[in-house]
């Protein structure tokens, strides 16, 4: 019977992703990060912008601090990525909103270009995709930025997420992030 359990324990970590399983610290690690991280920019689009005009807070930001806070060691997580896929898809959506007025080929188009840009330079970060789709989609407020929208929100965004994933997830002992030294532009393996 206790040969039994440990082989359904096991099956079971297969089956969970090992981020998920309980483990209070971790948890409480990536609260704090993202809650901070997050609450710094909501603090500044409160005490500098409208309060209903919520330009600081684009959505892909949610998803980033589920990568940079929650699963630290994933490559889709690390600064390179990070900032790479964000700033890269921020581009490429003002661009094609620029270029081309029919949304529902605008959108698709944007989002896709931006998958293979991150691709292509190695940055792939999947909010990235949002940050693209929502330069294209987000509303007269976001579209008016045109290419200011790659600096803020895009790029003052990212800095704050990423100075607190730097400074809370490094912490506790038993995290670490970057997983490795942290180098932007990376020569290629081939």
């Amino acid at each position: 019977m206790s040969i039994k359990k440990n082989r359904t324990y096991r099956k079971t970590k297969y089956v969970i992703y090992k981020e998920t399983l309980l483990n209070v610290n971790e948890h409480i690690w990536a609260f704090i990060g993202s809650f901070v991280g997050l609450g710094m920019i909501c603090f500044l689009q409160f005490q500098a912008l409208s309060k209903y005009d919520l330009t600081l807070l684009i959505g892909s930001f949610g998803a980033s601090c589920v990568l940079i806070y929650g699963v630290i060691d994933s490559p889709l997580a690390q600064p390179r990525n990070f900032i790479g896929g964000h700033l890269i898809s921020a581009i490429i959506g003002v661009t094609i909103f620029k270029l081309i007025s029919i949304l529902w080929i605008a959108a698709p188009l944007a989002v896709s270009l931006s998958i293979i840009a991150m691709q292509i330079t190695k940055t792939l970060h999947p909010p990235g995709g949002a940050t693209a789709l929502i330069a294209v989609t987000g509303g007269t407020t976001i579209t008016n930025l045109g290419y200011m929208y790659v600096l803020s929100p895009v790029l003052s965004g990212v800095i704050i997420l990423l100075i607190a994933a730097l400074i809370f997830n490094n912490i506790p002992k038993n995290r670490k992030y970057p997983k490795k030294s942290f180098h932007f532009f990376q020569k290629s393996s081939k």
